[in-house]
């Protein structure tokens, strides 16, 4: 399970509401680098990190704020929506997430309450177990918050829509990478591959490997053959139907982890990967999924894609999960919400 703000118990507030200077802690800059410093320092800034990512645990977070900053490290989901509204009562230009994906997603879920529609720009620092968000923005390993305030005063900015899902109770996650069915699955197997220390790529590699394994060598009535019952309404029509479907993939992000496109053509909007319980030809199937192929006798065997899909709602009888984090199952609707800005280098 990926360690976001909102489930890290163990996080300690650091420098909470606290303006830190860049000259205490960071290295002389040359003429040009302080000329560009001081450009970039005219925005003002808040940092929202979990010091629980696995780049951060054996690094002071006060070390990793580089010029004029706010800082803080929420402990709870309170903590946090009171972190966000100080922001937005202190309207900061740029709003940097020092975390992995789940870091992200508690961010961007607790986010509108605080800031409503006028969210600020967002940077991402790398610093979680995995990092698919930063990847599709091109955001390098090594990114600092000087970077950012850089890219942001140069304007490099780029908009993705994340995918909004609606709970039973009424409540709103925001994340960029939703799945249910075998995807749960994987996602366990994630985990268990980050306690042997891969992450990122590896990671991913090894989840991938395992599911096919499992899929493949299992019995009959293996739960990763049989799959899942999931039943999908379409909001437009009010159309239903009811499947045993193996794994649902879905995200907005237009790149993913080892370059993997099992969504297919991944065009603007949120993009669908259903595949029948059990997954028919699945050696073959496998190979060509991961290299984007869709359509055809992938149709015909049961793997179905699906391209800026509109709101949906989902009965599930097992879980889902949104940025590796792992839900219990019930009704959700599941959209594409509104564009988020981010900050790119």
């Amino acid at each position: 399970m990926i360690q976001g703000i909102c489930n890290a118990a163990a996080l300690v507030p650091i420098a909470a509401g606290g303006l830190l200077k860049e000259r205490a802690f960071a290295p002389t800059l040359d003429d040009a680098g302080l000329s560009g410093t001081r450009a970039a320092e005219s925005s003002r800034v808040g940092i929202i990190g979990n010091p629980r990512s696995r780049r951060n645990r054996n690094v002071s977070f006060l070390h990793k704020s580089e010029g004029e900053v706010l800082t803080y490290a929420p402990s709870s989901q309170d903590e946090l929506a009171e972190t966000l509204a100080d922001l937005a009562a202190r309207r900061v230009e740029l709003l940097v997430v020092d975390g992995g994906d789940g870091t992200v997603r508690d961010v961007l879920t607790a986010a509108p309450d605080a800031f409503g529609f006028t969210l600020p720009p967002v940077a991402v620092i790398p610093s979680g177990k995995t990092n698919a968000l930063a990847l599709d923005l091109g955001v390098p390993a090594d990114w600092t918050v000087l970077d950012a305030r850089r890219a942001l005063a140069a304007g490099r900015i780029v908009e993705r829509s994340p995918i909004e899902i609606t709970r039973d109770d009424g409540s709103t996650l925001r994340g960029f990478l939703f799945g249910a069915g075998g995807f749960v699955r994987a996602t366990e197997l994630a985990q268990s591959t980050h306690a042997i220390g891969a992450f990122g790529g590896v990671a991913v590699g090894l989840s991938i490997l395992g599911a096919l394994a499992q899929t493949a060598f299992g019995s009959r009535d293996n739960p990763w053959r049989a799959g899942t019952r999931m039943q999908t309404m379409d909001l437009r029509d009010g159309t239903s139907r009811s499947d045993d479907v193996y794994l649902l993939l879905g995200s907005t992000l237009r790149r993913l982890p080892l370059g993997v496109r099992p969504l297919g053509a991944n065009e603007q909007g949120l993009n669908l990967l259903s595949v029948e319980a059990p997954p028919r030809l699945l050696a073959l199937a496998a190979a060509a999924i991961l290299a984007g192929r869709e359509g055809g006798w992938l149709a015909r065997a049961g793997y179905h894609h699906r391209h800026d899909v509109s709101a949906f709602q989902l009965r599930l009888e097992g879980g889902f999960v949104l940025d590796g984090e792992t839900y219990a199952a019930e009704t959700v609707t599941v959209r594409t919400g509104a564009p988020v800005r981010f900050v790119t280098a």
